[in-house]
This record gives structure tokens, C-alpha cells and sequence, in this order.
């Protein structure tokens, strides 16, 4: 049977000190970075945030943009005319609901626009120093290849984690699981014989790589 506390462990030795790869200083700029992440890497949203940061500071600041310019400016990340609209309208409701700051509950920011439980999560576990597991497409992945979950829907998959992880390990867990899934556990050739956690993976198509 697949043992978390032993792959938390064995990932923690790994990446002692896990961080997440989208630059940020406030919540306010990761929440952002991580609506433009989607389908997008984060080496090319850290070259777009690096001067939309600059230039948008505030969630007023977003919530006043003109829709055309905005396009423009996020256009590298990929499907800029919905992330602008979610970005902006995400913004629209900060002002509105939440005076302009980033709420620090999963209910409250899963309400913004382009905001579901994975972003939500990310925001919670490493600007606010919450405990939460953000299941983006690597720790769902690797978390069914090792045996830790055995589901496709996302929530079902965090739900399932959070039962197994330790509770005080939770953010850096995730944050070590999406690290491994791009340097070990990738989607197309997983370098298993190299991989820490070989002898914990449930996976049968490991014992053919």
C-alpha cells in the first residue's frame, strides 16, 4: 500500500524547501500569475508579469483596465481574451466584495471569477502561509501514478490527499509534488529509474522504464 508520510518525506529531502516556480511578492500578484498559468508555462507568465506587475499594483489598478490594452499586454500567455475578462472581473469583485484585498478562505476566493479551488489553494498555501494542497495537472498525475488517488476530477484527488498527507506538510508537499512532476514524473517519458520515489509508486508501467 502506497505510504504518503514516506513520499512526503522522501520529496521533502528532495526539495528541502519547495517554492512555487510563478514570481510574486503579494497575493494579489500570485492570484494573477496563476489565472495566466493556465495552459501557459511559468516561464512565460514570469516574463509577462514582470511588467504588468510593474504597471498594475492594485486590484483597482486591474479593475480600471481597458480590455483591448489588457489583451495585448497578457497576449503571450495564450488565451488572452478569456483571461482577461476573468482577470479583470476577478479584480471587479475584489474592489466590491472584499475591499480590494485577497480574501484568506477557499469559499470566499473560489466566489472571484477564474478562480477555482487549485488557484485558490496555491494563493491560501504560499502567500498566507496556510496549509493547502492546489492540484494542478502534475500532482494530479503523479499523485495516481504513485497510488495516492485514484480519481480525474481534481477536488476528488485533493480530497484524497488530505487524508493521507501530513496536515503540516500539506503546501509543501504540493508544491514538491508539481516539482517532481516537471523534472521526474513527466507526462511523456518519466525518468523512473531515476526517480526517489521508485520503490513507494504503485504505478505497473514503472517496472517497464
Amino acid at each position: 500500500m502506497t505510504d504518503a508520510k514516506n513520499i512526503t518525506a522522501l520529496l521533502l529531502k528532495r526539495y528541502p524547501n519547495p517554492k512555487l516556480a510563478l514570481q510574486h511578492s503579494n497575493p494579489l500578484d500570485l492570484l494573477i500569475a496563476v489565472i495566466l498559468s493556465a495552459q501557459c508555462t511559468d516561464a512565460r507568465v514570469n516574463e509577462v508579469t514582470k511588467t504588468l506587475f510593474k504597471k498594475y499594483r492594485t486590484a483597482q489598478d486591474y479593475a480600471n483596465a481597458k480590455v483591448d490594452m489588457f489583451e495585448q499586454e497578457i497576449r503571450p500567455t495564450g488565451f488572452y481574451k478569456n483571461k482577461a475578462k476573468n482577470v479583470i472581473a476577478c479584480c471587479e469583485k475584489l474592489v466590491s466584495d472584499f475591499a480590494g484585498k485577497v480574501p484568506k478562505s477557499v469559499e470566499e476566493l473560489t466566489t472571484l471569477p477564474g478562480v477555482g479551488r487549485k488557484t485558490a489553494n496555491m494563493v491560501l498555501g504560499n502567500t498566507y502561509g496556510a496549509q493547502a494542497i492546489a492540484v494542478d495537472t502534475h500532482v494530479l498525475r503523479v499523485s495516481n501514478r504513485l497510488g495516492l488517488a485514484l480519481a480525474k476530477d481534481p477536488d476528488k484527488v485533493e480530497a484524497e490527499l488530505l487524508k493521507q498527507v501530513p496536515a503540516d506538510r500539506l503546501t509543501a508537499f504540493s508544491n514538491a509534488m508539481i516539482l517532481h512532476g516537471r523534472e521526474t514524473c513527466t507526462a511523456r517519458a518519466p525518468r523512473c529509474l531515476e526517480c526517489v520515489l521508485y520503490d513507494e509508486c504503485a504505478w505497473p508501467q514503472k517496472l517497464r522504464r
